[in-house]
């Protein structure tokens, strides 16, 4: 496993040094952290370079929908700290995570650039998609940012959608595409497989060692691809293996419940309890869940996915 590229985060507007700067950054919320955002940070960093500036993204937590109307508020395709590790993957030289609460929310897109991009950051450029909104109520975009720019001195770089297989990249699109269990489409979208990261469920037997091919995921709070079964990756720790992965209701055994379980193919003993990272990447999805008659053709189905996961991770060695 690559070793994750740290860089500084600050996390309110008090943590950034007062001589901070020159910057050129880009905004938004960044789930995901898709081929479209790749594209904006990495014209982004390279301005930077050219500058001689500091490269930053600039991004809020909470998601502002969740803050603003948490009942509708969509579940995350990258919980904050997986963003933030995928943001540093880009090149940006920091992060800086701006708690998503009223006074920002009511804060004015004028006072935001002035206060934040200016007088703070003391940006030179700011690169943007076309559908940027900002300031309160969002009523602002790249015109209004770009009359700033004008006011105050900074350009403006407004990018075009990203397309890939002639699918509009967005991070709605992604967040449908996993929801509907087309991972295949999303991984095209966000230029790696989805992933999923937590730990081992509770009382689920887990010792101090795994001696046995199954692994259960603990309840995960943001989004999951939709019901069925699924060819994936599981890192257990430090170690990777193929895995079938099944995710849902088991409506063939009655009560059981809820479950993001996960068969490992290659299987070998390893460590684990119940603080072990898991890392459970989506391929593909093999079929929905569906209710079988009997256990015994259950069984049946299951070496048959089995089998398609094999030829699967066969054919795709170099996946």
């Amino acid at each position: 496993m690559s070793l994750e590229r740290k860089i500084p985060v600050y996390r309110s507007l008090k943590e950034v040094p007062v001589d901070y700067g020159p910057t050129v950054a880009a905004i938004g919320n960044f789930d995901g952290v898709h081929v479209g955002h790749q594209e904006i940070l990495s014209a982004v960093v390279a301005e930077a370079r050219l500058q001689a500036a500091q490269a930053m993204a600039i991004t809020f937590n909470p998601h502002p929908e969740k803050f603003l109307r948490p009942e509708s508020a969509p579940k995350l395709l990258t919980p904050m700290e997986e963003r933030l590790k995928l943001l540093a993957r880009t090149g940006v030289d920091a992060v800086l995570v701006l708690p998503f609460d009223a006074s920002l929310a009511n804060q004015s897109a004028r006072e935001f650039a002035e206060r934040v991009l200016v007088n703070l950051l003391r940006v030179r450029a700011v690169h943007e998609g076309g559908n940027f909104r900002f300031g309160h109520r969002a009523i602002a975009g790249v015109k209004e940012l770009r009359a700033f720019g004008q006011e105050f001195g900074f350009a403006v770089q407004e990018h075009k959608a990203v397309r890939v297989h002639g699918l509009e990249v967005s991070s709605s699109a992604v967040r449908a595409l996993v929801a509907a269990g087309d991972v295949k489409r999303a991984r095209w979208m966000l230029g790696r497989p989805y992933v999923v990261r937590s730990t081992p469920a509770k009382g689920r037997g887990v010792g101090s060692r795994l001696l046995v091919p199954t692994v259960n995921l603990a309840p995960y709070e943001e989004l999951l691809p939709a019901l069925g079964v699924y060819v994936t990756r599981i890192t257990v720790g430090k170690r990777r293996f193929q895995a079938v992965t099944n995710v849902g209701n088991r409506p063939t055994f009655e009560g059981a419940g809820f479950s993001v379980e996960t068969h490992i193919l290659n299987f070998v003993p390893v460590d684990i309890d119940e603080e072990t990272p898991l890392e459970l990447e989506f391929l593909l999805r093999l079929r929905p869940e569906m209710t079988w008659p009997s256990p015994e053709a259950l069984k049946e189905q299951i070496l048959k996915d089995v089998s398609r996961a094999k030829r699967y991770f066969r054919l795709h060695a170099n996946d």
